[in-house]
């Protein structure tokens, strides 16, 4: 009996302590005061009427976003009628959504994959696309962002060895515009490359990659610069040594931080020791000439950067 009343107990407590650190990852979330309607379809999964929502017929062009916390979602290019009675996207932003089983044991619920919220379900194999694909979503779980204000594009900034090869990875991801190598971090105005080497000018060999938000998140960005360089090694990239090739993430928001804090934490619990800094960012200076594309002109492949599967 005695023991009994112990594993309950035990059981109790552990229960309790999830459901604090649960209530603990919400709060760490900035979310938008709901109506109780859109409560009931966001946070219990309950479904508006059909032909009720308001972008079931809408023709707009720009982007859906979570009514919850904003995140993009959907482009208006991938909206389609399916005379079902909700919005239906054949197709949405890259990362943008989850998939999970439905209570039900048959569906697929869609959900915001950054903050879980409930936005309908999903179905393949209809034919009404070439894609074959509906995102059949409720008009309650989306805001919609006209596309003249919509950023066409973002930035990050990131240092890991010589940014010859760095940039030769980065400008293959899809949705990365452009890609330049410079140095930052260092107190030096206008440093040569001459200057960085000598390890005076307390600067970083980098790259500033700009890229579309609605094509590629900052977090897929910043999980290639940790898969195409060896977050592990300190002061030194492969053969090259010196401080001008550490790592580090140079974030320009409190947002690009907390994904660079999510992945590095990603890597350690996976057992990786991780040296990358983090540092806010600060003026990015631009290489010379010849610095930039180096490997597109030399027509030869990075010597100490190469693709790891690292999550």
């Amino acid at each position: 009996m005695i023991q009994g009343r112990f594993l309950f107990l035990l059981f109790f407590v552990l229960i309790t302590a999830w459901g604090c650190t649960q209530g603990q990852n919400q709060k760490t979330m900035e979310f938008r005061k709901l109506t109780p309607e859109e409560e009931r379809v966001i946070v219990n999964k309950g479904t508006e009427a059909p032909f009720t929502g308001k972008y079931e017929k809408f023709d707009g062009k720009g982007v859906y976003t979570c009514k919850r916390c904003g995140a993009p979602l959907y482009r208006s290019d991938d909206k389609f009628d399916a005379h079902c009675g909700w919005p239906s996207f054949d197709d949405e932003i890259k990362g943008a959504v989850k998939r999970v089983p439905d209570a039900d044991g048959m569906r697929t619920e869609i959900q915001c994959a950054k903050c879980g919220a409930h936005l309908g379900h999903v179905f393949l194999g209809e034919e009404f696309t070439p894609k074959n694909s509906r995102h059949c979503v409720n008009s309650i779980s989306l805001e919609f962002v006209p596309e003249a204000s919509i950023p066409k594009t973002d930035t990050a900034i990131f240092a890991g060895g010589c940014f010859w090869g760095v940039e030769y990875y980065m400008q293959k991801l899809k949705g990365v515009k452009s890609v330049t190598s410079g140095y930052t971090g260092g107190h030096k105005d206008h440093p040569t490359y001459e200057e960085v080497c000598t390890g005076k000018t307390g600067h970083y060999e980098a790259v500033e990659v700009v890229f579309d938000p609605l094509v590629t998140s900052y977090e897929t960005v910043a999980r290639m610069f940790f898969e195409i360089h060896d977050p592990t090694q300190m002061n030194h990239q492969g053969p090259d040594y010196g401080e001008q090739y550490r790592s580090a993430v140079f974030y320009r928001n409190e947002e690009q931080k907390k994904v660079a804090e999510k992945l590095i934490k990603l890597l350690k619990d996976k057992g990786y020791n991780i040296v990358t800094e983090l540092r806010k960012a600060s003026v990015f200076w631009k290489a010379e000439d010849y610095h930039q594309e180096y490997y597109e002109h030399k027509g030869t492949l990075p010597y100490c950067h190469g693709y790891v599967k690292r999550f």
